[in-house]
């Protein structure tokens, strides 16, 4: 038996002193070969302990800054109180009145403690000055929870440094016609909001900035640890890092669009369907494409596991929707949270219904004026539109008779400023530059006025996850020339009565054609498919939105409840505060 434990040449094998101890082998081939499993096992454990003691290390250091704001919030509202002679719930002249409760649906029917909530409420929005659809989204969401519970306080953390309190709320009543109630809002300035920003991350930018997100994160809870936390940009490893510093603050995502898709990763194959879309379409060949696919997808699969762990699941369309349920749908599943739902963003229809009337004399004096409303960012593909509206003109048809272009949108930075100039540029190198108009950060008033004169709406945007634009267009009267794809051609420029709404386009030629359609109809068949394309903006009222937000809302502050009841020892942490 000896001569078995020879080497092939004879000489004697290493054995490490481990052949006379059988017991000792044993032990050390169990310990290396069960040690993965255990890793597997007891990481999530461990991550979670010590994501644990490090959220109390925050709750300690910040309960000072949370007795400050709960102090500054009620003395606010006394004033306010003295200043208007009574609540804010008698006060009609400012919109507030108390949400009917049967018309949302809370778990627990209208339960005191739910009515009653009166906690904070952490909204994370690092850019929330700028005027998109996604702070549409953010002040709308704000105001319902604000009617639902008047003594709940809101907290948006925030990185524009360059704005206060006063200022951004007047932006919001100015840009949105949103008027909120101040009192109860308070503004926390991150330090560290470059963290996110793309021109930060050259390289490896989609796990530069997620990683940017946790790193902002851990800025906010730095400064308040919120009783709920809701993310409405986009940063799910923001909410997974909640997930793990307080387990019992429940998280929320409003996704406006997923940080990265399915279309996205077969984009890259160059003989896909969507081989020839977006700013990455077809790069996935050669080493170079191979190691590119190979970084989204296991993007996507990280990507994939955090979004199974947030608390309740938000998109703005049935596009998003989809792409979300299709990556995280599998983890979320086996962690026993809800598929995402759509709740379609809010949209100022009646503002729009009410202000532009849909007659034969006003059609009348509408002008042939083609209108694009949208940030001015790489993605909405403004080159897109001028290069179109370039084709369109050169045609010389009697539509194109004082056809003009005109770019509505906000300017957020330096990098979209140097964007508008080149766009500027281009329209001068198409010799459109007469036809082409610019106008920046517009007032409210001031959009109501283009779309009420307007003739077109144009989006040009691949994969717009929703487009509230292209809703405005609608409750207007704009008859809508969109990109067919994303949340313009699957929610909103759909048939209605089994008859148009718009036109939809992929490519230069296609739009030309769509504006040239659009601008040919007669008087009486433009009347009749702007009054179609109003009924269709029904479906995406400020009364839709705020009943489907305060239905999500509810859950989370029965989730709450229930945490708390779990978690007994954070409950008593807060009271002692």
């Amino acid at each position: 038996m000896s001569e078995s434990c020879r080497a092939p040449d004879g000489s004697t094998m290493w054995t490490f002193g481990l052949a006379s101890n059988k017991w000792l082998t044993i032990s050390l081939v169990a310990l290396i070969g069960f040690t993965p499993l255990a890793m597997v096992l007891l990481l999530p454990k461990l991550v979670m302990a010590v994501g644990g003691m490090l959220g109390y290390y925050l709750r300690k250091k910040t309960a000072g800054r949370r007795a400050q704001i709960l102090e500054l919030v009620e003395a606010d509202e006394k004033a306010a109180r003295k200043a208007g002679g009574g609540t804010r719930r008698d006060s009609e002249s400012d919109g507030w009145e108390k949400v009917d409760g049967t018309a949302v649906a809370s778990a627990n029917n209208g339960d005191k403690a739910a009515e009653n909530f009166d906690g904070i409420i952490g909204f994370f929005h690092p850019f929330c000055n700028a005027g998109g659809g996604g702070e549409r989204v953010l002040w709308a969401a704000i105001l319902a929870t604000q009617r639902r519970w008047p003594s709940a306080k809101i907290v948006v953390y925030t990185g524009d440094h360059d704005a206060d309190k006063e200022t951004i709320l007047k932006n919001v009543l100015t840009r949105f016609d949103i008027k909120l109630h101040a009192p109860t809002i308070t503004f926390l300035y991150l330090t560290t909001r470059d963290w996110v920003l793309a021109s930060s991350w050259p390289k490896l930018t989609l796990l530069g900035q997620s990683i940017g997100s946790i790193r902002l994160a851990w800025d906010a809870f730095s400064l308040l640890t919120p009783d709920i936390f809701i993310d409405t940009m986009g940063y799910a490893f923001a909410l997974g890092l909640g997930h793990i510093l307080f387990h019992d603050v429940p998280t929320a995502a409003y996704v406006h669009y997923p940080t990265i898709s399915t279309d996205m990763l077969s984009s890259l194959d160059p003989n896909s369907p969507t081989g020839s879309q977006g700013v990455n379409a077809g790069k996935g060949v050669g080493l170079h494409g191979k190691l590119k696919k190979f970084y989204w997808e296991s993007f996507a699969y990280i990507y994939s596991y955090v979004g199974g762990i947030i608390d309740l699941v938000m998109t703005n369309s049935t596009w998003t929707q989809e792409h979300i349920n299709s990556l995280w749908g599998p983890w979320r599943k086996e962690n026993y949270k809800l598929p995402a739902v759509a709740v379609f963003p809010p949209v100022a229809v009646k503002k729009f219904t009410d202000s532009i009337p849909l007659t034969l004399e006003s059609e009348s004096k509408r002008e042939p004026i083609l209108l694009y409303l949208a940030q001015f960012r790489p993605e909405k593909n403004h080159k897109l539109i001028l290069s179109s509206f370039a084709k369109f003109m050169s045609t010389k048809s009697p539509a194109t008779k004082g056809a003009k272009l005109v770019l509505i949108g906000s300017v957020r930075d330096d990098a979209d400023s140097k964007r508008v100039y080149e766009l500027r540029l281009l329209a001068n190198e198409l010799q459109i530059k007469d036809a082409v108009e610019f106008h920046l950060d517009a007032t409210f008033d001031e959009i109501i006025s283009w779309v009420g004169k307007a003739s077109i709406g144009v989006n040009g945007m691949w994969n717009e996850h929703f487009g509230i634009g292209v809703v405005e267009y609608q409750a207007a009267g704009l008859i809508c020339v969109v990109h067919d794809s994303g949340g313009p051609k699957r929610d909103i420029v759909t048939k209605i009565d089994g008859e148009r709404t718009g036109f939809h386009a992929m490519s230069e030629e296609e739009f030309a054609e769509g504006f040239e359609k659009a601008l040919a109809l007669g008087q009486k068949e433009k009347l009749e498919m702007r009054i179609r394309a109003r009924k269709s903006a029904g479906r995406f009222t400020e009364d839709v939105f705020e009943r489907a937000w305060l239905g999500q809302m509810d859950k989370l502050v029965d989730m709450r409840r229930e945490l708390q009841r779990l978690h007994p020892i954070h409950l008593e942490a807060k009271k002692r505060q």
